[in-house]
């Protein structure tokens, strides 16, 4: 694997029972990127996000990871050590402990750097509260990063969507990732919040230097911070490219609005209808 290539996963297909979910799918990840794949429903986007998650095993195929020491095959990797290579993921619908603030949430996300064992856990000894006075550092930096500090000891259940979704991102970042997974971050908001899910995005990349991997359906969101797309049809590829190319591919074009010919006849109905 070349060394700015950051995950290679290579021919992937899982089948349940007789759906071929995904079917043949190859893509690259590089170091410091935002790469996207989109799709229509039930493409098999995030299939491949939980192949990557381990939550899936591929019927075949690899996925190779630039992990901590070195390169590994993440698909022989157990699910629970997936945080621990540096991969973190938010899901589509919020996955966070409702009944919990903000900060006590995002100070499960620094369970993967805990270093002191069971002993000195149970005694607090200094090892254990230096890692806790570590632990909130490294979580306040992420509050500020993603400006929640308004709501560091609110609770979840009583929060906007919009903040919890920028609450799970910021548990995801507190495990220091090296591969960030998004899995539709726009999801439920408004145009507003997804400007500024757009805004953390571009900082996330640029400033920490995290590469990310997102699943996502809104266009606009794609094209602002995506540096290059995959588009998926019914478990397949379509095109990968920089957003525009793939977003002029006939392929992509077909699968998302139907044939050229469709495509035409939908122009030529909405041209007489403004004409009225």
């Amino acid at each position: 694997m070349n060394d700015d290539i950051l995950l290679s996963a290579q021919n992937l297909s899982v089948r349940f029972g007789g759906v071929l979910a995904v079917n043949n799918v190859s893509f690259d990840v590089k170091r410091g990127e935002v790469f996207t794949l989109i799709g229509p429903n039930g493409a098999g986007k995030t299939t491949v996000f939980n192949l990557i998650s381990r939550i899936y095993t591929p019927t075949t195929g690899t996925i190779d990871y630039a992990g901590p020491d070195g390169t590994l095959r993440l698909t022989d990797q157990p699910p629970h050590n997936i945080a621990g290579l540096g991969i973190a993921r938010t899901f589509q619908n919020i996955e966070l402990f409702e009944h919990a603030t903000v900060l006590q949430n995002l100070l499960i996300g620094r369970h993967t750097h805990r270093k002191t064992g069971l002993w000195r856990e149970m005694f607090f000894s200094s090892k254990t509260r230096a890692a806790e006075v570590e632990a909130r550092e490294k979580v306040e930096e992420v509050i500020d990063f993603l400006d929640l500090q308004h709501h560091r000891d609110s609770m979840v259940a009583g929060l906007p969507y919009g903040v919890r979704k920028v609450v799970e991102l910021a548990r995801a970042l507190c495990t220091e990732p090296k591969l960030l997974l998004l899995d539709e971050p726009s999801s439920g908001l408004n145009v507003e919040e997804t400007e500024d899910m757009a805004f953390w995005i571009s900082d996330i990349q640029h400033e920490l230097g995290i590469s990310v991997l997102m699943v996502e359906h809104d266009m606009g969101l794609v094209s602002k911070v995506s540096d290059r797309v995959l588009a998926m049809s019914q478990g397949q590829e379509l095109a990968t490219g920089t957003p525009s190319q793939v977003q002029s591919d006939p392929g992509v074009i077909e699968a998302y609005l139907g044939s050229v010919d469709d495509v035409s006849a939908l122009r030529r109905e909405n041209y007489k209808a403004e004409a009225a």
